[in-house]
């Protein structure tokens, strides 16, 4: 696999990444929440991570020509953001700093975040149309461990992204209540929305 390979996988990578999405709320959500920010993007990393691991090993050709799963996929990710948005305009984050005792513990951030990349079958089918393009039969490396290098540079081209969004928002939000009201308001509705937009693509 070429450097120059590489630099055009990272370069399509870096496109979706910066795209806002549930993954942008989730890390927007939890600089607004306090010392959240490292636990949640360590649990959308894993996510997209474990897809990556799927895909390298051949399992998601498998998965892909197997309606059924993609539609159990799809609706149990929808469900998860439609429940994890719903929450956030129940109970919007409006913290300032110093309170973020009642943030929920890491673990909880953590995982959540890995079903927010995992249950999404968007991530999943990215790297399915993705990886395999930007691989090369005739280098040195085998296909899998070319898929999964690529896929470490899609992950941490994430983990930067989402790290900035997370303590960016943080630092300008937290001592904004009303300002962080009405982005983590925002934040859900964008879930809500996402979460539809994948359920509505079954019905098409």
């Amino acid at each position: 696999m070429s450097m120059s390979m590489l630099a055009a996988f990272w370069a399509v990578s870096v496109l979706f990444v910066i795209t806002p999405g549930a993954d942008w709320a989730y890390a927007i959500s939890a600089g607004i929440r306090g010392r959240r920010v490292m636990p949640a993007v360590a649990g959308m990393l894993s996510g997209h991570l474990v897809a990556t691991l799927i895909v390298a090993a051949g399992v998601g050709s498998v998965i892909a020509g197997a309606p059924g799963i993609l539609t159990a996929l799809t609706v149990a990710g929808a469900g998860y953001l439609l429940w994890l948005g719903i929450g956030m305009l129940r109970h919007p984050s409006a913290l300032v700093v110093g309170q973020d005792e009642d943030a929920g513990s890491r673990l909880k951030w953590v995982l959540k975040g890995f079903c927010i990349s995992g249950l999404n079958p968007k991530v999943f089918l990215l790297f399915l149309a993705l990886l395999p393009q930007f691989t090369d039969v005739h280098a040195a490396w085998p296909l899998p461990l070319q898929m999964t290098a690529l896929g470490l540079v899609h992950v941490i081209s994430c983990g930067v992204v989402y790290l900035l969004v997370g303590y960016g928002s943080g630092t300008v939000l937290r001592t904004r209540p009303r300002a962080a009201l009405n982005v983590s308001r925002i934040s859900g509705g964008l879930m809500i929305i996402v979460a539809a937009l994948l359920l509505a693509e079954l019905c098409l």
